[in-house]
Order: C-alpha cells, then structure tokens, then sequence
C-alpha cells in the first residue's frame, strides 16, 4: 500500500531526510519514533505529497501504486491525517455536525436520494461511536474549541473514518489522552488495520507502539539508525531509584497554595465540585483523570484563567484575586503555567528568544540584555541552541516548542509551576531531561509543583501525592507511592496502569456525557 524510495528533504543548505526507505502493506501498522526533530512529521507529510516552506523533497513516495509528490498529491479521500495538534485540521468556525455530515455525503454511496439524508446520519453516529464520542446535539452542535484536546483528536479520527481512507498517518495520535483513551485508540488502530487500512504512526509513545505496531523505523536527524520489529528495535529504559517524597505541609505552617471549596462552571454547567487541595514549598502534586475530568480547569483557576464560581484560593495565606488580571504582579511571579499546546502559547511571528526572555522584563523589570542571557542559559539546559532559539515558533517541532515553554516558565522565578501535560509530545530522551531538570530546580530553590497528566512514569518520577479527578469531583487522594502501585478506585488503577494490551474495564465507560466548553476567556480548557 506505501512504498518509500531514497525519500530526501533538503532546505536551507540542509539535508532534513536522508535516504529513507520502507514498504507498509495494506493491513500492517508501521509506527515512526526518534527525538523531537528527527524528521517524523516531515515524513508523514511526504506521504500527503506535502512539503513546508522552502522543503525539497526528492526520491520516491507511492500510495496504492500511484506516485505522489507535492505535485501529485493523493487520490481524494485515499490517505487520511492526524495532525500532533488536531485543532489545527479543524474549522473553528464551523459547528461539529455540519461537517460530520458533509464529509459522510461525500464518501457515503446511496442509492437515491432520499435515502440520502439517513445513510449520512447512520454513518456519523457510527462513526462517532467508534471513536468514543456522544452523537448528541449537544456535542454536534458544538465548535471545535469547546472539545478538550482528547475530544478534539478523536474527531480528526472520525473525520478519516467518514472519508474511507485506505492509509492512515496518525501523528501523535494519544498526546495528551489518558490511559484508557489511549487504550482505545489502540484498539482502533488495531481495528482499522485488521480492516485492511495501512497505518503509519508518528509517535513518542512506546507503550502505543508495543501495543500495536507491526514494524518500527527509528529516525534519527532525518536518517533511519534501526528497523526491524518492536521487540528488536525498541529497548526498555533502566529503572530508576525511589524519591524521597516531600513532607506534608503541617496544618497552616508553611502552606504555600491552599484551596478550597472550588467550584467552576461553563456556561452555567457546574463542572468542578468543592475541589480542596494543599500545596506545601517544595511540594509535587500530580493531578490525573479521564480526559475532560476538570484537571486543566482546576489548573486555569490558580493560574487565574478560568474565575472559579466558588470557594477559595489562598496564596501564603492571603486570598488571590479570581482572575489574572485583578492580580499583582507578584502573584503573576509566583504562578506560571505551561500549556499542553505550546505552539498555541506562541506568537508565530517574534523570535523564540525574545519571547522566552520575555517574562523576566515584564514581571521582575530586569535589563533586556541581562534577561535574553537568562534566557539563553535556560534554552541550553532544557536542549534548544543557539541556532533554533533564534527561529520563530513555526520552523519548531512540537517537541521543541513544549522545551521552551517550560523555559520561559521557569524565566520567571515562579514559586508553584504548573504543568499541564509538558511531556506528552516528547521522546524518552527529551522527557528524561525535561523531569530531571524539573527535579533538579525544585530541589534547588523550592518550587512547588502541580503536573497535570495521564503518564504514570511522569507521576513516579515527579510527585509526592496523586489526586484523581472524575467527573469535576476528588475521588482519590495519597502519597504518589501508594496510590500508584495500589489506587482504590478501579478508575485510578486503570488511569495508571501503562500497559496497553489490558482489555478495558467494562464499568468504565467510553467517554464523558458532556465534552469540554469555553472559559470565560475565550480559551479552551477541560471540563
């Protein structure tokens, strides 16, 4: 179904792919791995005959045994796409239905047209059921920015679905997505190819890979260093020795977060429900759930994004304003968040540089000079040079892009970081600097850490204490040891649980009744 032939990309003077060669039959799941930037998405683009600016792409590239180039693109509704930031394939002025239903008429034959109308409805309810979403009318007629970023990924999904494409390139299709969403995107890979769909997967995520993939190129600055099965490819990472967790905070001495009662709502729907949670100097919190559980809510009402409708947020005893911008600047100093979409937390067209330094002028008034030289050091330790420190956030890989957002995060001198889902589009080895450079800054000055995400390694590696979120509600509360290797809660125990190949728990259900919505200002965020 795909044959890749001496496939190069070359721009600027340099070579991006070098000599790539592969087949994937129809049936087979072929998953791509290797670094941020080692050239993954420029070869699933290479697939849809597509090149970026000023990218020149030469050798041989074939789809069902028709060539494709940026010159002859694909046949209409042959390859499918799943871009790393789906919000990116998604109209956002169009409503969720519509669509859904225009491109079910496009690949949907019926045989006259009255039975049209019910054909085209048949197939976006079935699809949409396979890819674990609600066709309902409150989720059709919604627009693409009032879906969490897992709700979001599953829709491009669903898109492919309704086009029959016969090949899949799927990149990074479970960023961001809990455990058992990840789950079931591998159980519709596996559907898909068993269907006779050849599947190219881009990813970072190695549980994803053993759990489905046939074959393994390993990519490597744009040149293929391994391939070969899973087994043979891929090698497990050594295990790490324990942390000693930090003490808890005693009660009101050396508290430095304190929240309580916390309660949000979007659109007049209640969905965080006396949220209590204490955060000590020094302390890590992680925060996991189902995707769109309320974790990233919770997040944006400390950060002071998302204006809680009740409760209390108390920093070093004194009660922080509800929105950001009622705040002082120290208390802008003290909270930084890095978001799950870096590149949506970038202006496209300013320096890298410039933006990362640029928290240092703006909240501590240091001399612009001094600031780039800080921000400098930062982009080194979190592995950004020189050279692509210099480059607007579109030449970045995604990967990169979450590196220097921790970067100008930490730029401030923040006392509570959050982090919400910084390691989900990072290979092992990018991940591995990223957590030991996060451990090695809270050790050093204190900082206090609240991570949002669905990686148990991320939780072993970081946290002291674990809070799962269902459904807007604590549910579960512990030291991170104990939590981890023995949850009460079957939610818990599936939402840490790595391994893939596990047949999911039938009392847990396919998706939330109601998917994510607008905050108040006008950004997406979980519910």
């Amino acid at each position: 179904m795909i044959r890749v032939d001496g496939l190069c990309a070359d721009a600027g003077g340099q070579r991006l792919l070098r000599d790539v060669s592969f087949t994937v039959a129809a049936g087979d799941i072929l998953a791509v791995v290797g670094p941020s930037g080692s050239g993954k998405t420029m070869l699933g683009r290479a697939l849809l005959g597509e090149a970026g600016p000023g990218v020149r792409l030469t050798g041989d590239v074939e789809i069902n045994g028709r060539p494709v180039s940026p010159e002859t693109p694909p046949a209409g509704g042959t390859v499918g796409y799943i871009p790393q930031q789906p919000a990116a394939a998604l109209t956002p002025v169009r409503r969720i239905g519509p669509v859904l239903r225009e491109i079910a008429r496009r690949h949907t034959p019926t045989p006259s047209r009255r039975t049209r109308r019910a054909a085209t409805w048949q197939a976006v309810r079935a699809v949409l059921a396979r890819v674990g979403l609600p066709a309902d009318r409150d989720l059709l007629r919604r627009y693409p920015h009032q879906l969490s970023g897992g709700q979001q990924q599953r829709l491009v999904i669903a898109h492919a679905l309704l086009a029959g494409a016969r090949v899949l390139v799927a990149d990074e299709p479970t960023t961001g997505q809990d455990s058992l969403n990840r789950r079931d995107v591998a159980a519709e890979l596996r559907s898909l190819a068993g269907s006779g769909v050849a599947v190219v997967l881009l990813t970072h995520d190695l549980h994803l890979v053993r759990a489905v993939a046939d074959g393994v190129l390993m990519l490597d600055r744009g040149t293929v260093v391994a391939s070969g099965p899973p087994d043979a490819v891929l090698h497990d990472t050594p295990a790490r020795p324990a942390r000693t967790p930090a003490a808890d905070p005693p009660g009101g001495v050396g508290q430095l977060l304190r929240v309580t009662g916390l309660t949000a709502a979007h659109h007049g729907s209640t969905v965080l429900h006396d949220i209590d949670m204490v955060i000590g100097p020094g302390q890590r919190l992680a925060l996991v759930g189902r995707s769109g559980s309320g974790k990233t809510t919770v997040a944006r009402c400390l950060a002071g994004l998302h204006p809680p409708s009740g409760g209390s947020i108390e920093l070093d005893g004194r009660r922080l304003a509800g929105s950001i911008d009622r705040r002082q600047r120290g208390d802008l100093t003290t909270v930084q968040y890095v978001f799950q979409d870096p590149r949506a937390s970038f202006q496209p067209s300013a320096a890298l540089l410039d933006q990362v330094a640029r928290p240092a002028v703006r909240l501590h008034r240091q001399p612009t000079v001094d600031a780039l030289r800080t921000a400098h050091d930062l982009l080194r330790q979190v592995g950004i040079d020189d050279a692509l420190a210099a480059r607007r956030p579109n030449l970045l890989s995604g990967g990169e892009l979450q590196r220097a957002a921790l970067a100008r995060a930490l730029v401030a001198r923040p006392r509570l970081l959050v982090c919400d889902e910084i390691t989900s589009g990072l290979d092992r080895v990018n991940q591995d600097r990223i957590l030991d450079l996060l451990d090695e800054v809270c050790r050093a000055h204190r900082l206090a850490l609240l991570v949002i995400t669905h990686d148990p390694d991320v939780v072993d590696r970081l946290a002291d204490h674990v809070t799962v979120l269902d459904h807007g509600r604590v549910v579960e509360h512990g030291p991170a040891a104990t939590v981890l290797r023995a949850g009460r809660q079957p939610l818990t125990r599936a939402l840490l649980d790595p391994d893939l190949t596990r047949p999911r728990d039938p009392d847990l259900p396919r998706h939330l009744p109601r998917p994510a919505t607008t905050s108040s200002t006008g950004e997406m965020s979980t519910t």
